[in-house]
């Protein structure tokens, strides 16, 4: 049987660890809220209800394709084209491209950055890996002037972080439901791991600092996770709402 992604891919192991996970999606949650074309996720209403509920339900599909044989993990590329279509016929316009590409982007970035600043660093031949995956969901949903390659891909990446953001009102008020779902604590939390693992471009834009207080404690947490206490740190992290999903995303099998 065929699988989407081979069984002993780095793009299973970055995706088979809640940690590194949970530091995609705060990369990706900081970025979201400055592109030109996050007035899309406000339409359906869906992402500033329930920004967490948003995450995992993004992170299910994610991982249902990187985990899955090929034939199941198309049916998830399709049903996640068809829901965009849906959003589309009930706006009655489409989502830019760019926009599609945009979000592409973000997940083969955000998961090299996360793995390693979680993990180590990643060969040129492990990134490309990661392209390839996210390019092939792309190609499938139909996704317009993809890059060809890892190279093409780092030259597109950034022109489209310094065409493509803008922090607006959108953007304030993301920050503020993500404040409220959260709650203070974790919310200061999110913004030191936003402030590790984002480029230069957004972190200008948020006027986030240089630096995280996260840097310093990062080895603490690698500890934790040797001594398998890491679910314990997750929990602080996450609202205990989701304390079963938080406990799913390392459900899946990792390369060894």
């Amino acid at each position: 049987m065929e699988n989407f992604v081979e069984e002993g891919s780095v793009v299973r192991e970055i995706w088979g660890k809640g940690d590194t996970i949970l530091f995609i999606f705060a990369g990706a949650s900081a970025e979201f809220a400055l592109n030109k074309a996050v007035d899309w996720l406000y339409f359906t209403g869906k992402l500033p209800s329930d920004p967490l509920g948003r995450l995992f339900s993004t992170v299910s599909y994610a991982r249902r394709i990187v985990f899955s044989e090929k034939q199941a993990a198309i049916k998830a590329i399709d049903a996640m084209a068809t829901i965009h279509a849906g959003v589309e016929a009930s706006r009655g316009t489409s989502i830019p491209d760019w926009a599609y590409r945009d979000v592409l982007f973000m997940l083969i970035d955000y998961s090299i950055r996360s793995y390693e600043v979680l993990e180590r660093k990643l060969t040129l031949a492990e990134k490309e890996e990661v392209f390839d995956v996210f390019y092939r969901v792309g190609s499938r949903m139909g996704v317009k002037d993809l890059p060809g390659t890892f190279d093409a891909w780092t030259i597109m990446r950034e022109e489209h972080l310094q065409h493509n953001l803008e922090k607006s009102h959108f953007t304030d008020d993301l920050f503020k439901q993500y404040r409220k779902h959260l709650g203070i604590a974790r919310y200061l939390i999110l913004l030191e791991a936003q402030t590790l693992v984002v480029p230069d471009r957004v972190r200008a834009l948020l006027e986030f600092r240089n630096k995280s207080f996260l840097g310093p404690v990062l080895w603490m947490y690698k500890l934790a996770r040797y001594l398998q206490a890491d679910w314990l740190l997750k929990t602080l992290i996450m609202p205990p709402a989701y304390k079963a999903q938080i406990k799913a995303l390392d459900a899946m099998p990792v390369r060894k």
